[in-house]
């Protein structure tokens, strides 16, 4: 029996021209998971990182504190299988086509625009977002092109299946995600619905980590959505 644990990336810059860098509070974010980890002699087999920079950033934070105490942490690889699924894709194309055909999404919108305040601007920003997804995920929106949440969950499903088989022989696994494929792992674990899987992605916090026991015929949640390492309730964040 060993275990892989999927990180979710620290915070990102929300609501910025470029969101798929650390912000300030991920970059703490991510070295507290570090130092945590280190202080506990947590030691792995393999490392992996998703492609996206938050991802890949979120790694380099936790490698760079482990060495700076002079412990050991493997040289990070990245697989394209724990990349988020295509929610920027789905948002540009599919809004559109949704603030033609739906009311919900339209006064949701209309309320994002009219968002003044940051704190609001974030809120409604959310509710519009978790709107389209959702539509997404059941069916009802089908955007061209884009890759589609089935094959989004094949594609993570693979990832998770290679590591389980590599890892028999070399120990534990870490690996540097987002909510998407992290709410693939506990569809996985626990059979749920694609719409269950959707909202569990909705919780994970930024650089909390799940643990899952695994053995080539078995993927068993151990924990979700851990984060003992942020003490400072000001730095709980969900982007």
């Amino acid at each position: 029996m060993s275990r892989v644990i999927l990180v979710r990336h620290a915070q990102a810059s929300f609501l910025e021209p470029n969101y798929d860098k650390l912000c300030a509070t991920g970059e703490v974010q991510a070295r507290l998971l570090g130092e945590y980890w280190a202080r506990r002699g947590m030691l792995f087999g393999r490392a992996w990182s998703g492609p996206r920079v938050r991802q890949v950033q979120t790694a380099r934070l936790v490698e760079e504190v482990y060495q700076s105490v002079g412990r050991e942490f493997p040289e990070v690889g990245v697989m394209s299988e724990f990349d988020e699924y295509p929610a920027e894709a789905v948002l540009k194309l599919g809004l559109p086509q949704l603030l033609e055909t739906s009311e919900e999404v339209r006064d949701l919108h209309r309320a994002f625009e009219r968002a003044e305040e940051p704190d609001e601007r974030k809120r409604s920003f959310q509710q519009m977002f978790e709107a389209v997804i959702g539509m997404w995920v059941s069916g009802e929106l089908v955007v061209d092109d884009v890759e589609s949440w089935p094959a989004f969950c094949a594609r993570v499903d693979r990832g998770i299946a290679a590591i389980v088989n590599e890892e028999m022989a070399r120990g534990d696994s870490v690996v540097f995600t987002s909510g998407g494929p992290i709410g693939v792992a506990m569809r996985r674990a626990l059979h749920l619905s694609h719409a269950d899987t959707l909202q569990l992605t909705w919780m994970s916090r930024n650089a909390s980590f799940s643990e899952f026991l695994t053995s080539r015929d078995r993927f068993t949640l151990s924990a979700f959505n851990s984060h003992p390492h942020i003490e400072d309730e000001a730095l709980l964040t969900y982007r």
